[in-house]
């Protein structure tokens, strides 16, 4: 359903019933029954972790240490997400050791940067890139739509070393132009798998 449609429905019921049945307890039950392949591999929204009041999130009680964690969760889902079933059991978890910390540092520096109003405007993208796409997921401004940070994972091949999965970072600060190294993985001697396979 719409999110509209979601919301005019929690309103009709809170009125038609005076609180004998929740919206929470009815949505459960048309959440359980409408479940797609979308709603399975996307990770949840940063939004709904926050208490809501109405409707709306209740920015009294924003924590920029949760949401942070919230933010880096989501972050390592979009990766296992990019790296598909047949990358992801082999370089997982070096990735949990090497790379995601390195995000996470990244993540921090960034968030040092935006007073905690702006922060909260913070979003991750949903989709990361497929095939030979270098995308893993963005971070935008929800606000304004423009990308603070993107992450992006490099495929590389030096001569007589096989392959390397390079993950690095790109910044608005100079217009994405310069990779902020965050590590690499050695794959194989042969061709790695195409992302989300």
């Amino acid at each position: 359903m719409n999110k509209w449609l979601k919301k005019s429905l929690f309103v009709i019921v809170s009125i038609l019933t005076f609180g004998l049945v929740t919206p929470s307890q009815l949505m459960n039950t048309v959440n359980t029954e409408n479940h797609t392949d979308r709603d399975v591999l996307e990770a949840p929204s940063i939004e709904n972790n926050y208490a809501r009041k109405n409707g709306f999130i209740d920015e009294s009680q924003f924590n920029k240490a949760v949401f942070m964690q919230d933010l880096l969760k989501q972050a390592e889902l979009q990766s296992y997400q990019k790296f598909g079933t047949r990358i992801k059991p082999v370089i997982e978890n070096e990735f949990r050791e090497v790379i995601l910390p390195n995000i996470e540092s990244a993540l921090e520096e960034t968030a040092a940067q935006f007073p905690e109003d702006d922060l909260q405007n913070l979003t991750i993208t949903e989709q990361p890139g497929k095939g030979l796409s270098e995308k893993i997921f963005n971070i935008k401004n929800a606000e304004t739509g423009k990308d603070i940070l993107r992450f992006h994972v490099r495929r590389e091949n030096p001569p007589q070393a096989g392959y390397w999965f390079n993950f690095h970072y790109h910044t608005y600060h100079d217009e994405y132009q310069t990779h902020h190294d965050l590590g690499s993985i050695y794959w194989d001697k042969n061709t790695p798998p195409k992302w989300m396979s």
